[in-house]
């Protein structure tokens, strides 16, 4: 596996981007770790907010950033379930030991319904592993139960070869393990009074897009290009929205190149792999993800009534 556009496509781990990010912003951000919002209360002149470690601020706006599961969404527009839109697939990520020599690549292990990757970023002497199913209905069930997602997904490979078992037993152990369903987020708007979502919490593509990271930034800069100009949400949503709707709709229910869930559907995915070995490589990436020229920057910040 490869990236995209030579030259042009960077892979980045969000690790090491929220590191960099923090770097960049600390001497000119309050951050508190380790807590959550509780509940928010908007009245004329701006947001309560009650934490949940008992805390109460008050604030001129709030920004929910908090992903997928966003608890800042729940609070204003109600419950997950009339937003979510599960794509058919369940998976759980983990890091393992790098016992294969791999460098900057990737290795892929399919079957109809079901596969498998090991990704290796620089010459790090960890893998990150990765396991995929296909699901016809989301075991939500099981989000809040580590235990049963482990065993949901060691039984959905018994009896595969290559490196699964030894894979298996890593995300056994691992003390990184991240699972969820394979899901995207459509809202109606993204924000309601003095409180706005970005990123995932807003319009979460899905990784088989690959857009997620993406999108956050983008929206997160025209969020503050947004807020700059006019104090409101109203530009962010209005300049935004048709660029992020453009990159959702790159994947469908059940419609991962990468994961098919035939064996027909895999095998022409296959085919069309071995064709890529003797292609040039491409010139531009995907029409969507440049679909959106982001404008200048706004160098003096004019404040937020």
């Amino acid at each position: 596996m490869t990236g995209g556009v030579e030259g042009r496509d960077v892979e980045v781990r969000r690790g090491d981007l929220a590191e960099i990010l923090y770097a960049a912003t600390r001497d000119d951000v309050e951050y508190v770790f380790g807590d959550s919002i509780e509940a928010l209360s908007e009245h004329e002149d701006g947001v309560d907010v009650i934490f949940r470690s008992g805390a109460r601020r008050g604030f001129d706006l709030v920004v929910g950033a908090d992903g997928l599961h966003s608890c800042t969404r729940e609070l204003v527009f109600g419950p997950e379930q009339r937003y979510h839109r599960y794509l058919g697939y369940c998976f759980a990520g983990f890091t393992m030991p790098n016992e294969f020599g791999l460098s900057r690549e990737g290795v892929l292990w399919n079957a109809p319904g079901r596969g498998a990757a090991l990704y290796a970023v620089k010459g790090s002497d960890t893998l990150h592993g990765f396991l995929v199913a296909a699901r016809p209905e989301p075991p939500y069930e099981m989000l809040r139960d580590p235990q049963a997602w482990r065993d949901l997904i060691a039984t959905t490979f018994v009896g595969d070869g290559w490196e699964i078992p030894a894979m298996i037993g890593a995300m056994r152990d691992a003390d990184d393990l991240f699972f969820d369903t394979v899901s995207q987020i459509h809202l109606p708007r993204w924000s309601s009074g003095r409180v706005g979502l970005v990123g995932d919490a807003a319009y979460a593509p899905s990784f088989l897009t690959g857009q997620g990271s993406s999108l956050a930034l983008v929206g997160a800069y025209m969020l503050a290009r947004s807020l700059a100009t006019t104090g409101a949400f109203d530009a962010y949503e209005r300049e935004t929205r048709e660029f992020v709707e453009l990159n959702q709709a790159q994947v469908g229910v059940g419609d991962a190149a990468l994961f098919p869930v035939t064996a027909e559907a895999l095998a022409r995915r296959d085919s069309q792999l071995r064709g890529l070995t003797s292609s040039a490589a491409p010139e531009t990436g995907r029409p969507a993800h440049t679909a959106l020229v982001l404008p200048d920057p706004i160098v003096a910040y004019q404040g937020v009534d």
